[in-house]
């Protein structure tokens, strides 16, 4: 008997494909894939979108304003549905492709999910050179699609139409894999969308997909356990795995059971409430004084879902050079790193079968004591930092302690790149788990507001996301405070105007340069003393948001209160201070001139030397 068939161009069959495509989200069956973010263009808007209209009312289309910062908008959702559920960015070929490389790199560096949907020339080349295809002399085979080969954990080109059928089970497989989990590429050139096939009808049935929670080996559990229990000062550090695993209870528990304090890192902070007994601040360079303190004295590291980028280690200083690690990670690249003893597994899994083998063993009552009396002095140093003075300038910590205090319980914090992300790690006190998203993985300066567009629509209804960013982010990618207003997805945005980019100008000035085109009075510029100010509140107002400027703090107290009541987007600016930031800093290496004719230079380089003679050697 002939096997059933259903004839369907390849962009059609792989619409339908995706269509039919479940997950299960809290018991609750639900599409894998939420949507499409989408700009067409000849790449793509002939075959695919002609595909994608017929089933928009199943798989939403949402027009984004700029290739990146729609893929941006849909790694912020897939961060906030903590990777059970998927968005999809398409867009032609050329400079529309081009543009979503930096927000694959953001996928890549956070392991996040989102299926990047590229239109590609021709295969068979007829046409060619199309338009926007770049030709390479000595390999037609290569279009600008190949330099998402270098940020993609799965990347296909679709050159015949029979090949999605292998091809996207293996793409879905890859992003919902814990160990593998980034972004997946498939390029579609224009005339294998076009070509019609005849598909098996089993293609397109559906599948109800679940992510996989590896059990760790047996032997490595019981070597992590006797290693933990030699331990005089042992520490957990809570990373981004923790969450997307759904381990943030079963660490909490494992952390008070056992008397061990907990640290968290940037993708880790919100795993645990800022006052919960186990917690104890973050780590590293933007991190807390006590939690660089206790790294400092801890002979037992357990490191779980993190991959100890150098944020989180100070570059490999903030831990003795005899410390041991444990580490705890879905992928054995990560579990591996710097000699620690990898149990390669899901987070929840490997933590809960930990605690089964320590049996009674815990820590003296008076080492969890010792750690939260570090924490009360780090919470009351945040106090005084975040408390308002008669200064004229409000300071970073000020602003982030009031918009903390206006969020709600379930509400989102939303922030990336420049001194936002130091503040916020620092002095942001999560009120539930789960409610704070900052990119620093890539550092992707636009990821705020597009996220933020993301986490409302993954949110919607149940939360409000607070997006905060610097001047100089804002005026790099602002578009999607138009999308927000257009798809009716509010954030509220508090835009801290310190005259450019300030944090990078700190590190320049600290390494012993003068200020130099960072800040705008730093810049050539025509008037460095008084440089034309933007109106970022009129600004917002222009693409049919709400906005207000702050003057001072009170103003601003008084607009968060005002925002939380508008009906859409609101934008919010204060000018904050370019030169005050909260203490608390792990040492960071980073390449200082060897030779310098400044003598703030050879001061620096002196100083760098100095912290690279405490690092950690490790592999």
């Amino acid at each position: 008997m002939p096997q059933a068939t259903i004839r369907l161009t390849m962009a059609q069959a792989l619409v339908r494909y995706l269509c039919n495509q479940f997950t299960e989200i809290d018991g609750e069956r639900v599409p894998l894939f939420a949507g499409v973010f989408g700009i067409f263009g000849h790449g793509n808007v002939t075959c695919l979108a002609e595909a994608l209209e017929t089933v928009q009312d199943q798989l939403p289309t949402w027009r984004g304003q700029n290739e990146q910062s729609m893929a941006l908008a849909a790694i912020g959702y897939a961060k906030a549905k903590r990777r059970r559920q998927l968005m999809i960015a398409t867009s032609s070929i050329g400079p529309g492709a081009l543009n979503m490389v930096t927000a694959a790199g953001t996928a890549h560096a956070n392991r996040l999910p989102i299926l990047i949907i590229a239109g590609d020339t021709f295969t068979n080349r007829l046409p060619d050179p199309v338009l926007q295809q770049v030709e390479h002399f000595g390999n037609p085979t290569v279009t600008v699609n190949d330099a998402f080969k270098a940020v993609s954990r799965y990347w296909d080109r679709i050159t015949h139409p029979a090949q999605i059928i292998s091809s996207m089970p293996q793409a879905i497989a890859t992003m919902l894999d814990p160990a593998d989990c980034g972004p997946a590429f498939v390029a579609l050139p224009q005339d294998t969308q076009e070509l019609a096939f005849d598909y098996p009808r089993e293609f397109f049935e559906e599948r109800v997909w679940s992510i996989p929670r590896p059990r760790p080996d047996r032997d490595r559990l019981a070597e992590a356990a006797a290693m933990l229990k030699t331990a005089n000062k042992p520490l957990i550090i809570s990373g981004g795995g923790v969450r997307y695993s759904g381990a943030e209870e079963a660490v909490a528990k494992f952390a008070v059971a056992r008397g061990i304090p907990v640290v968290e890192t940037i993708a880790g902070k919100g795993g645990l409430t800022h006052y919960h007994p186990a917690h104890a601040g973050p780590i590293g360079i933007i991190g807390s004084t006590s939690a660089n303190a206790l790294a400092q004295e801890a002979d037992v590291i357990l490191a779980v879902g993190t991959r100890l980028q150098d944020f989180t280690t100070g570059s490999w200083t903030a831990f003795s050079r005899e410390a041991k690690f444990i580490s705890i990670n879905a992928a054995r690249w990560d579990a591996t790193k710097h000699r620690a003893l990898a149990v390669v597994g899901d987070a929840l899994e490997s933590v809960t079968e930990l605690d089964a083998l320590l049996g009674d063993w815990a820590m003296p009552k008076a080492y969890m004591e010792h750690a939260q009396k570090h924490f009360k002095e780090w919470d009351a140093l945040l106090d005084e930092h975040q408390a308002p003075t008669n200064a004229p300038v409000p300071t970073y910590a000020q602003v982030v302690n009031l918009v903390n205090r206006a969020a709600g319980e379930n509400d989102n914090l939303v922030a990336a790149a420049g001194g936002i992300p130091g503040e916020v790690a620092k002095g942001w006190r999560v009120k539930n788990p789960n409610t704070f998203d900052l990119e620093f993985g890539f550092s992707c300066m636009g990821y705020e507001l597009a996220a933020g567009w993301g986490n409302a629509m993954a949110n919607a209804g149940k939360s409000t996301p607070y997006v905060m960013l610097g001047d100089g982010t804002y005026m790099m990618m602002n578009s999607d405070v138009y999308s927000s207003v257009l798809t009716g997805h509010k954030m509220i945005v508090v835009v801290c105007d310190n005259g450019g980019f300030a944090v990078i100008n700190r590190l320049q000035e600290f390494k012993g340069t003068p200020g130099f085109n960072n800040l705008l009075k730093d810049c050539r510029i025509q008037n460095p003393d008084n440089p034309p100010h933007v109106d970022f509140a009129k600004h917002a107002e222009s693409m049919g948001a709400h906005g207000r400027h702050c003057e001072s703090l009170a103003d601003l107290e008084a607009a968060l209160e005002w925002a939380k009541g508008t009906d859409r987007t609101t934008v919010l600016s204060i000018v904050t201070d370019a030169f005050a930031w909260v203490p608390g800093d792990a040492d960071w290496d980073v390449g200082v001139p060897e030779v310098s004719e400044r003598e703030t230079v050879k001061a620096a380089r002196a100083h760098q030397e100095e912290i690279r003679g405490k690092q950690r050697v490790g592999v």
